[in-house]
């Protein structure tokens, strides 16, 4: 059970919320009963009537147009008569009067014109994107590159391979449904609902594009007042909150409470880590594919995660304002502030550093190694050039970027020639690489261990290391972890309660109860989870707790968890109520819609089993489970049952004997 109801992290929606206030809300409390309340937008617009001249510069920044509609002012791709074939699509770009429309097969292999409505980005890429009538916006297959000498890709084909009508990133499927998966981070004032009597989605924003507000705050109130209190200056906050704001869209991440949970919503000024966990190598028991094997985000977007293993950020404090500045602020390309940003911090670095003429800081030490679109990105780990990590484990580093023409071992050796001490500050990400590459995961031991230990290490890294030290080393890792449990980082608390649970550690079972009443949340829920996991009888009271507590009742996991364990004892009704909440929070939780059809086909419920089911494969057509379970009911062929396994519940096909695993959606 606790693999299965922690990879329901990426959940997010719920069917109903209030929509975010705009100027017209006001709060009911003494003094400021007649005042916009705090959580209450204005638009950019307003903020113009004070600060024109910001509005104006961030009027044409990359910033503003994250999000456009399809317009002559917006739209940079090639309407005029463009054709696209590849492997996995095909396409043809072209007007219809005002409009811009791209002609291309749907999921049943049917040609049809399709309107594109909003274009999202324009500075590397152009995604266009259609409004389908049930309200999902879908992005489109073939993008812009702009960069690319106006050629249309199929970028998805570029990164996943071949991709059919089955294939999770296929166009119309429901991850590339752009009101889920992009316009958090590409809108101002998102509100997002949905409606599982009609299968609608409804979006609206106040602002599309990164506006004023999503840096600063809300800001009815402050337009009324004027005053400094009423909305946030990034420049004027603690570091860790500063941080937030640009982390929250540059990193993916895993939102703690559904995105729907308009109470719960992140704000400027949160604390990224009470909102959101990053998503690193270790997703559950899956890997990510955008890593390098020693810890380094292989692809562009996750600029967060690398900076968070940077020596600037760990010893210096660095965040992204130290070398970048706001659109609306004098600034050179990619943002960055005017000058040498490195040397603001690095001033004592002698003349003949880099024993390289031309070379910048950037080149050494954020080489262009990381893939975006079909472009090169520079590296945010900040780190040093490591030729030894590419010859042991083929990561790539600087110095060959330049002399391709190379070996990694020749330019190890011009390394240790100019910098002698260059191989123990390279052990770092040596050791890294020896204890997350899953080439080597059976000799992980001691490097997982030292990296687990290391306080000195980015916690997002040493929690990794915790995962990957609870699935491949169970018996080992209770005596590696209990005596770090009440480290200070709370994600690193939590990722070493979730490696017990993964290396299931009854035995410390004690330990992990200790921190049902940590002041983090995500803390408390982890414990939970993994007592559950461990069949302990102090989980459901607190499961229940983080269920019904009205700090908490809108985090999904307890109920999916309290589902589960209803259904295991037979109480078929309270696993329907559980399991009817979680999916009401997150309306796309996949699995736990199928789990319900199985509650109600044991009940002879078919009518109700086969409605939870059409949900679900309106969400993923392909689903096998539900798909089978489909075929059983209209066949009348539908005792099921529920199995214990190593993984947890998993819902059984009594009459044919067939097995389908579950798993919440990502």
């Amino acid at each position: 059970m606790f693999a299965i109801v922690l990879a329901v992290a990426g959940c997010r929606e719920r069917t109903a919320r209030p929509a975010p206030r705009r100027a017209s809300a006001t709060s009911k409390r003494g003094e400021d009963e007649f005042l916009p309340s705090r959580d209450a937008y204005a638009g950019s617009e307003v903020c113009a009537d004070c600060h024109q001249k910001n509005h104006d510069r961030w009027a044409h920044s990359w910033h503003a147009r994250a999000l456009a509609k399809a317009t002559p002012n917006d739209v940079v791709g090639n309407f005029g008569g463009a054709h696209f074939h590849g492997e996995s699509s095909e396409a043809w770009m072209r007007k219809r009067g005002d409009a811009y429309v791209m002609r291309t097969r749907d999921r049943a292999g049917k040609q049809g014109d399709f309107d594109v409505s909003y274009v999202i980005g324009a500075k590397r890429m152009q995604d266009d994107v259609t409004v389908f009538p049930d309200g999902r916006w879908q992005v489109l297959p073939v993008y812009y590159h702009v960069t690319g000498h106006g050629a249309w890709v199929d970028y998805n084909e570029k990164k996943q391979g071949q991709i059919g009508p089955d294939h999770p990133f296929f166009w119309t499927n429901f991850r590339r449904t752009a009101n889920k998966e992009c316009l958090e981070c590409h809108t101002t004032g998102l509100d997002l609902r949905y409606d599982r009597a009609t299968h609608a989605w409804r979006t609206s924003f106040v602002d599309a594009g990164v506006a004023c507000e999503a840096c600063h705050g809300p800001g009815a109130r402050h337009a009324e007042t004027k005053a400094k209190e009423d909305i946030l200056h990034p420049g004027h906050v603690a570091k860790d909150v500063q941080l937030s704001l640009c982390a929250r869209c540059h990193g993916p991440r895993e939102p703690i409470f559904p995105l729907l949970d308009a109470h719960d919503q992140f704000r400027p000024g949160d604390r990224y880590g009470d909102k959101f966990q990053p998503l690193v190598v270790t997703d559950s028991t899956d890997r990510s594919g955008e890593y390098f094997a020693d810890g380094r985000p292989s692809s562009s977007s996750f600029e967060y995660q690398a900076l968070l293993q940077s020596r600037c950020y760990l010893a210096g404090g660095a965040t992204c304002l130290s070398c970048h500045t706001a659109p609306h602020e004098d600034h050179e390309r990619d943002d960055l502030k005017p000058g040498d940003v490195c040397l603001s911090c690095h001033k004592n670095l002698a003349p003949d550093h880099g024993h390289h003429a031309k070379a910048t800081c950037v080149d050494c030490h954020m080489p262009p190694t990381l893939s975006g679109v079909l472009d090169k990105f520079a590296d945010h780990a900040i780190d040093i050039p490591n030729p030894l990590n590419t010859v042991r484990h083929g990561v790539p580093n600087a110095c060959n970027v330049c002399h391709a023409d190379k070996s990694p071992q020749s330019m190890q050796a011009a390394i240790e020639k100019w910098w002698p001490s260059a191989p123990a500050r390279q052990r770092r990400r040596l050791q890294l690489a020896d204890a997350i590459d899953e080439k080597g995961a059976s000799m992980s031991l001691a490097a997982l261990t030292a990296v687990v230990r290391d306080a000195s290490e980015a916690p997002s890294l040493r929690g990794a290391a915790a995962q990957l030290l609870g699935q491949r080393f169970p018996t080992q890792t209770p005596s590696v972890v209990i005596p770090l449990l009440h480290e200070r980082d709370a994600l690193l608390r939590t990722r070493l309660l979730e490696s017990l649970g993964y290396a299931n550690a009854r035995a410390n079972a004690e330990d992990v109860a200790a921190f049902l009443d940590d002041p983090s949340v995500e803390v408390r829920q982890a414990a939970a989870l993994v007592l559950a996991s461990f069949g302990d009888a102090r989980a459901t009271p607190a499961l229940q707790k983080l269920a019904n507590d009205p700090a908490t009742r809108g985090l999904v996991r307890p109920h999916i968890a309290l589902g589960i364990a209803a259904a295991r004892r037979g109480d078929f009704d309270a696993a329907t109520r559980e399991l009817t909440v979680a999916v009401d929070e997150v309306p796309y939780a996949i699995d736990a819609l199928v789990l319900l059809a199985d509650l109600d086909a044991r009940r002879g419920n078919l009518a109700s089993a086969r409605n939870w089911l059409e949900e679900a494969l309106r969400f993923n057509p392909s689903h096998r489970g539900a798909l089978e379970r489909m075929r059983m009911i209209n066949g009348k062929d539908v005792g099921t049952g529920f199995s214990r396994s190593r993984d947890g519940l998993k819902p059984v096909p009594t009459l044919t004997g067939t097995r389908a695993r579950t798993h919440l959606p990502q």
